[in-house]
């Protein structure tokens, strides 16, 4: 009754000239069908079994003649919901031949003995379009109704846009425009690669200027050598890139002529923790003598 009553909606639909609300109702249609035809065979498997009831109780094993019924009846319980007693038979077999059986079977594993018409017909699987075309035209001619399928059947045969495709040539099509060509790349300054070589150096210079040297007659660097150094590798675009390419020089060079001081005091510590340490030495040879 429910499907007569589904049936007679959609035909309403079809005469309306509503089709897309047609197009999505006949896919419930499609559904109630399927299982309609679905308990069609597991009444007859029900009927089988229900023969062979002392079959069963006499052997261990599930006998071979019976393996296609059973095992159709434990893959359909969970999914017909309207029949609660399948689910109470499933428990007991599983009682009777084991969980290993049952999960085989409800798993679709291979020579479970599964009817291949139940695994179609309870397949949560959307209908094709030309079924649906097909039970759409039934109906219309049920109820006799002039219907042009034509706007239907080029509605089913559309290739619709997959939008997860597109999004990700979308993607790549932006990742492709933002990519600078290689002859643009040469012909322009390079402002990112220059500032990084410029600090790197300025590191290399700072750490060499804070090592000490031993002697006291060469010095490390001095402050015309840093200047000019800074000078040579100063070519840097007009603009904010060389003022702050100053900044950065007028600190290292502060830095490193506070490292030159330090440098200074320390030899000057080293001079004359040396002339002590000749004094104490001369002093300790007279009191020997």
């Amino acid at each position: 009754m429910q499907l007569k009553q589904m049936c007679k909606e959609i035909s309403q639909f079809l005469q309306a000239g509503q089709e897309a609300i047609a197009r999505i109702r006949v896919e419930h249609i499609i559904r109630e069908q399927n299982i309609w035809a679905a308990y069609e065979i597991l009444e007859l498997f029900c009927e089988f079994v229900l023969a062979r009831v002392p079959i069963i109780e006499n052997q261990r094993e599930c006998p071979a003649e019976l393996r296609e019924a059973i095992a159709s009846i434990i893959f359909a319980a969970p999914r017909c919901s309207d029949v609660p007693d399948l689910l109470h038979i499933k428990n007991l077999f599983t009682t009777k031949y084991g969980k290993e059986f049952v999960s085989a079977a409800s798993e679709l594993r291979p020579d479970s003995g599964v009817n291949r018409t139940i695994i179609e017909k309870l397949s949560v699987t959307a209908p094709s379009g030309e079924v649906k075309l097909k039970v759409l035209r039934e109906i219309a001619e049920e109820y006799n109704i002039a219907w042009d399928s034509s706007k239907t059947e080029a509605e089913f045969r559309k290739n619709h846009e997959d939008l997860l495709g597109g999004a990700k040539q979308a993607s790549a099509g932006i990742a492709l425009s933002h990519t600078p060509s290689r002859n643009g790349s040469n012909n322009s300054p390079s402002y990112t690669t220059e500032p990084s070589i410029k600090s790197e150096h300025d590191k290399q210079e700072y750490k060499q200027l804070e090592s000490p040297s031993p002697s006291n007659n060469n010095s490390l660097f001095n402050s015309n050598e840093i200047e000019q150094s800074h000078k040579n590798n100063d070519v840097f675009p007009a603009g904010d890139a060389k003022s702050e390419t100053a900044f950065q020089s007028s600190d290292v060079l502060e830095k490193a002529r506070a490292a030159i001081a330090s440098a200074d005091r320390a030899s000057a510590a080293a001079r004359a923790a040396a002339a002590l340490v000749q004094s104490n030495f001369g002093s300790l040879k007279l009191e020997g003598k």
